[in-house]
């Protein structure tokens, strides 16, 4: 019987915040392009060391929970957050940033394949998919508060850097909030598991459509992040800054939604949500090709990430409800599958290159979505 007090699992559901801290990639990589004046590709090896990270660690990290635990990887991710937080103040050039957000990458594997697991431990499997749709709205809201602490920062504290020691204070309240809090969790029947055995989980036909679905749906939140102020530019004839609202308007509706689905998928069918959502964001892609001007452009932008914001936590739900005696296994190689985010562009601006127009990154992410609609006919 799980122990569902709030006590419990708060401490649990406030790491999604610490999950979100990865977000801030996109401002520090603006930062960082200025105050070094690096060229695009070299900025963007920032990204690229972060996201790397996701597929080279993942499956090891739940092969080390089968033996330390769920919360303790947890806490081990915390620790290395906080390692992370303090090397942009120690040394502030290119490589050391490269450095902090490698180790960043490694955290932020590490806490999304541990926290999901952890959370099973708290909750009962009937509301899992609305806890996780909550711990999503959590990471939302980190992601949307991320430019605005980094803009706090340097109006009020001087440096745009003062965001790294912020982070490392809320990362240390969070890890010693949940060192105290007892969770018992499930026994784990240890076995040497290899990555060729988690791989072998791909037999089964609903997690290979979770994984593929995790490298889809990630692969359009980032390329929404991506494009959204390039389709305005081209569009709209926006100035680069105005553009970058684009994006803010996307993390806002994306926060809303996951709010709204925390409470929806407690009472509705998280199968029939899933069509719901995909089809709604399908439609709103597809309309993106056509929009003229930064009005309709906004209001896509907003309908995209209000109906994509629950889908990751649906899938990751109704995977670990399909063996749940494989959760550690199954969420390590679903969160594999957010190297995704780092495929995907790539597709996008070779498209893009080729059309001479952002509707080639629009159609990346429209077969995205249109795979992602298909797939959620193939969950019971």
């Amino acid at each position: 019987m799980k122990n569902q007090h709030l006590s419990k699992i708060l401490p649990v559901v406030f790491g999604f915040f610490i999950m979100g801290f990865c977000d801030v990639v996109g401002i520090s990589t603006m930062h960082v392009k200025s105050d070094f004046g690096l060229s695009d590709t070299m900025s963007n090896m920032i990204p690229v060391a972060l996201f790397s990270m996701f597929l080279l660690f993942s499956i090891p990290t739940g092969m080390l929970m089968d033996k330390i635990g769920r919360k303790k990887t947890v806490l081990l991710s915390y620790l290395i957050t906080i390692v992370a937080m303090f090397i942009p103040l120690i040394s502030y050039n290119f490589t050391s940033i490269l450095i902090a957000f490698a180790l960043l990458g490694v955290a932020n594997t590490i806490i999304q394949v541990a926290l999901n697991p952890l959370l099973t431990n708290v909750v009962d499997s009937s509301k899992l998919t609305s806890v996780l749709t909550a711990g999503q709205f959590v990471k939302a809201i980190s992601s949307f508060c991320g430019p605005f602490i980094a803009a706090f920062a340097a109006s009020m504290l001087g440096n745009w850097q003062y965001i790294f020691p912020i982070y490392a204070v809320i990362s240390i309240i969070s890890a010693l909030w949940l060192a105290a809090t007892s969770i018992e969790e499930n026994e784990i029947v240890v076995s040497r598991n290899s990555i060729v055995d988690t791989f072998s989980i791909l037999k089964n036909k609903t997690i290979l459509l979770s994984f593929l679905g995790i490298v889809a749906v990630v692969g359009i939140d980032v390329g929404i992040n991506t494009c959204a102020s390039k389709l305005l530019i081209e569009r709209a004839s926006l100035d680069a800054n105005t553009a970058g609202y684009g994006s803010s308007m996307y993390f806002a509706f994306r926060t809303l939604g996951a709010f709204a689905g925390a409470f929806i998928l407690s009472k509705f069918s998280s199968v029939k949500f899933f069509k719901i959502s995909i089809s709604i964001a399908l439609v709103a892609i597809t309309l993106l090709l056509f929009a003229p001007d930064k009005l309709s452009i906004f209001i896509l932008l907003g309908i995209i990430g209000f109906s994509i914001s629950n889908i990751f936590s649906i899938i990751m739900g109704l995977a670990i409800q399909a063996v749940p005696e494989k959760t550690n296994q199954i969420s390590a190689l679903l969160v594999t599958g957010i190297s995704g985010g780092a495929l995907i562009p790539i597709f996008m601006g070779m498209l893009t290159d080729w059309m001479q127009s952002q509707n080639g990154s629009v159609l990346v992410l429209l077969f995205c979505a249109t795979f992602l609609l298909i797939t959620s006919f193939r969950f019971k």
